[in-house]
C-alpha cells in the first residue's frame, strides 16, 4: 500500500525517486517497481551491499566508513545524498543495517538506519530490534515500527519503514 502511495504522490508532484540499498539489496526498488505507473517516478538505484561500493558508487566519503562504520546515520545520510546526485532524482532513500542472522561490527540484528534526501535536505531515522525507534538528525517523530523477526522479515520491514519515511518527507 505504501508503495502505491509513493508512486501516486510523486507522480502528482512530477518528482522522481532513487534508492541506495545495502541490507535490502534491491528490495525497495523492486517494491516500487511492482506498482503500475512506477516508471514515471522510479529513476533507478544502487545496490551497495559491499562497503567499497558505498564509496565508489554512492560517493560516501571513505572517512565516514572508517570513522562511523557502514551501519550509521552518517553513512546512511551520505548514501542518500550521493544517490540523489548520481541518479538525478528529486528524492533518494538509503537503507543500511543488520538483517542477520548475526550481529555485525557490534551492531545487533535489526539495527537499521534509513535516510531520505530531498530538495530540503536529509532526514535519518534509526530502528532497532528490541527498542523503540529513536529519531536522529532532523526527524522529530517517526511513525515507523520496530524491526524484528528473521532476516527477510527485517529486510521487508526496513523497506516499509523507508517508504514511510519518504511519505513523511514529501
Amino acid at each position: 500500500m505504501r508503495a502505491a502511495q509513493v508512486v501516486r504522490q510523486l507522480t502528482e508532484r512530477g518528482e522522481t525517486l532513487a534508492f541506495c540499498e545495502s541490507l535490502s539489496a534491491g528490495l525497495a526498488s523492486a517494491t516500487i517497481a511492482q506498482v503500475p505507473g512506477s516508471s514515471a517516478v522510479l529513476r533507478g538505484g544502487l545496490v551497495t551491499y559491499a562497503s567499497d561500493l558505498k564509496v565508489a558508487l554512492a560517493h560516501v566519503p571513505q572517512e565516514f566508513v572508517d570513522e562511523f562504520g557502514v551501519v550509521s546515520a552518517e553513512v546512511a545520510a551520505a548514501m542518500a545524498k550521493g544517490t540523489r546526485l548520481v541518479c538525478d532524482a528529486t528524492w533518494a532513500v538509503a537503507l543500511t543495517g543488520v538483517a542477520g542472522p548475526d550481529s555485525q561490527d557490534g551492531h545487533p540484528v535489526g539495527e537499521v538506519f534509513l535516510a531520505c534526501a530531498g530538495p530540503e535536505g536529509v532526514e535519518v531515522i534509526r530502528a532497532e530490534n528490541d527498542t523503540s525507534v529513536q529519531a536522529l538528525c532532523e526527524v522529530e517523530s517517526a511513525t515507523i515500527k520496530v524491526l524484528s523477526g528473521q532476516r527477510n522479515e527485517i529486510r521487508e520491514q526496513a523497506v516499509e519503514c523507508a517508504l514511510q519515511l519518504l511519505l513523511d518527507s514529501i
